[in-house]
């Protein structure tokens, strides 16, 4: 492939940048996604989505449920000493694997014309009103505009010296998809002492498994499996889902280093997408919506932006700040603030014998950390 200019160069083909690749693409723009590995491919997530996305989705021409997604309207907690609560999710949800939804998000894009490439961005530079970004495979491409949808952690947050990617992390995720009898429509949050775990079913009748834990108290034990019988598994409710299913895999995803530090959504005139953005806690289950949701509103605004000749990068850049903090701020405050509450063993039963009396606080509480259906 010969090296030319772009519209939007996004970096990154995960949710956020597979998204933002249809929206622009379907509406006439050259794109180019680099992302580093192949689809389809699995990744450590807790792959329940709120059902505020889905009109967004529509409107990208994508129906999660043509491709298996479950219906998911119930949701469970439990504390470290094993008292649950159930609640209906207020606005429900849907249950489908990365696996899949990125698989069929990246086809969609092809379709609509997107350039994907596989490959590793190794510099993007910023001058005279134009992107240049570096290739590991040597390639050098030019665009208008440059979208950050590369996750969690990367070597480009280091070299874009970003304030968050100084500070270590101390959170492990881990993540295995089991067989096995699991309510269709639930989603539920168990709690163990240093972490917690999300269990709710996707396509193929498949159960998602997925915790996170603080690093420090998983180093106390030998492998993964140790620390599952020692101390996920005093979790009665998590016990009894991992000891009567079978595992997909002969072994589970994990990844390290994984930060809520705050973020900024535009670094060196790059829009930031998704987990680059900003990252909500699992403990509060919306992580993939708000990617999707970040990329409707930075498609939106760059459209407007390439559209208009006379229009301010500035001004795009101020707006996409202002629009993403109105969606996101008080999410990922929230989302901090319940994560800590339930980090302390002694406060997270204390809340939930508070819920237990007055379950109509639950619905209020999720509420926080879930916006209203997506507007097209």
């Amino acid at each position: 492939m010969k090296d030319k200019y772009f519209d939007v160069i996004i970096i990154g083909g995960g949710l956020a940048g597979l998204c933002n690749a249809i929206h622009l693409s379907k509406l006439g723009r050259a794109v180019l996604l680099i992302e580093k590995n192949s689809y389809p491919k699995h990744k450590v997530c807790g792959e329940y989505i709120s059902n505020e996305v889905l009109p967004y989705l529509a409107f990208l021409d994508i129906n999660p449920f043509d491709f298996g997604a479950v219906k998911i309207d119930n949701f469970q907690i439990s504390t470290t000493n094993n008292k649950l609560i159930s609640a209906k999710l207020p606005l429900g949800g849907f249950g489908i694997s990365r696996y899949t939804l990125d698989f069929e998000l990246y086809k969609k894009a092809i379709k609509n014309g997107a350039t994907i490439l596989q490959d590793s961005v190794l510099q993007i530079d910023y001058q005279n009103d134009i992107f240049t970004v570096d290739t590991k495979e040597n390639h050098s491409f030019t665009a208008k505009t440059a979208i950050g949808a590369f996750g969690k952690r990367s070597l480009l947050d280091v070299k874009l010296e970003r304030d968050f990617i100084q500070k270590k992390s101390p959170y492990l995720g881990v993540k295995i998809h089991v067989k096995g009898n699991f309510p269709q429509d639930l989603v539920a949050l168990h709690n163990f002492k240093g972490g917690y775990c999300g269990v709710s079913k996707i396509e193929d009748n498949a159960i998602n498994l997925c915790y996170i834990t603080n690093f420090s108290s998983f180093k106390k034990h030998k492998n993964i499996a140790d620390f599952q019988e020692n101390v996920v598994f005093k979790n009665q409710y998590l016990k009894d889902v991992f000891k009567n299913t079978t595992p997909i895999w002969q072994k589970p995803l994990s990844i390290s280093q994984i930060s809520f530090e705050t973020k900024n959504p535009i670094e060196n005139h790059i829009v930031m997408c998704g987990d680059a953005a900003g990252m909500i806690h699992p403990l509060c289950g919306n992580g993939m919506s708000m990617a999707i949701q970040s990329a409707q509103i930075a498609s939106k605004l760059i459209l407007n932006y390439l559209n208009d000749a006379n229009a301010s990068r500035n001004e795009m850049e101020k707006l996409y700040i202002r629009q993403w903090n109105k969606q996101f701020k008080w999410r990922l405050k929230a989302g901090h603030f319940i994560a800590k509450l339930f980090r302390n063993d002694k406060v997270a039963n204390i809340l939930l014998q508070v819920l237990r009396r007055a379950p109509f606080l639950l619905p209020i509480i999720i509420k926080q950390t879930h916006g209203k259906p997506i507007k097209v």
